[in-house]
């Protein structure tokens, strides 16, 4: 082949390479992400995907959007049913809803966190503490969490955000407030001890009484199991017992007279 066009032919692949290099119609997503294409700055309904993607150079221009799940943390502040000052802090997992980042992009733009999911936490943590009361906020934690997820996931599906899970990390109330239920769960601490030592005391007394009429039941059935019969049996065996301790003397006696019958008594 001739050398000149051999140049010729290197020349115009490197222009054509150039050219490539400069108007870039080659666009990349990545993994979690989506493409917004604006055409001459409009938003177009095309979305692209995860890959490699063509555009048209000089007119069109991909914006690439995060589209998998992200966390968010916002503090607010809000008043109970009983007028008490509640102070949370909502952490958020959401994402950006993937078949509709043209339309985030297009009415709400880059800055959605602070345009659109602060002020609908803001909102969705006073609607509902104020269905609440400072007790029933601590008592039933798990519900307030449900009703604040259920409303913002409502809230924000409208803007194009998708809610995954809410979290309430913080939850305080003023020192005042936290000062008396520490004094009523003493107080019910100690109510609870006065219970138990009042069924304590019950129970021993119960036990006394039982002991008690045990033992006069038993005296009671010995009283009837002595018999005149049983007195005089118990004598026979005094004196038998007292005969046989006798040693054969009698008694010195000095006087006139027959000589006294004396009752030996038994030793006890």
């Amino acid at each position: 082949m001739d050398p000149k066009i051999l140049v010729k032919v290197g020349i115009g692949a490197f222009v054509v390479i150039m050219l490539l290099s400069m108007l870039n119609p080659f666009v990349i997503v990545g993994p979690g992400e989506r493409g917004v294409v604006t055409r001459f700055g409009a938003v177009q309904e095309t979305i692209k995907g995860e890959g490699l993607n063509l555009r048209v150079p000089i007119m069109e221009k991909v914006i690439l959007v995060d589209v998998k799940i992200r966390k968010h943390e916002s503090k607010a502040s809000a008043a109970s049913k009983d007028l008490q000052t509640v102070n949370t802090e909502i952490t958020l997992n959401y994402q950006v809803n993937p078949v509709m980042v043209n339309k985030l992009w297009q009415e709400i733009g880059p800055d959605f966190e602070s345009r659109i999911i602060d002020p609908a936490i803001q909102e969705t943590v006073k609607a509902v503490m104020a269905r609440f009361t400072a007790e029933e906020l601590i008592q039933r934690r798990t519900e307030v969490k449900t009703q604040v997820q259920e409303m913002l996931d409502a809230r924000l599906k409208t803007n194009y955000l998708l809610v995954d899970a809410v979290s309430i990390t913080d939850f305080d109330f003023s020192g005042e407030f936290n000062a008396a239920i520490e004094a009523k769960q003493q107080a019910e601490q100690l109510a609870l001890k006065a219970q138990r030592d009042l069924v304590r005391i019950r129970t021993e007394a119960e036990q006394k009484v039982a002991q008690a009429q045990a033992q006069a039941e038993a005296l009671r059935l010995q009283k009837e199991q002595v018999t005149p019969q049983l007195i005089e049996l118990r004598k026979i065996e005094a004196q038998m017992a007292a005969i046989e301790k006798w040693n054969g003397v009698l008694p010195q006696y000095t006087g006139s007279g027959p000589i006294p019958f004396i009752s030996v008594t038994p030793e006890r």
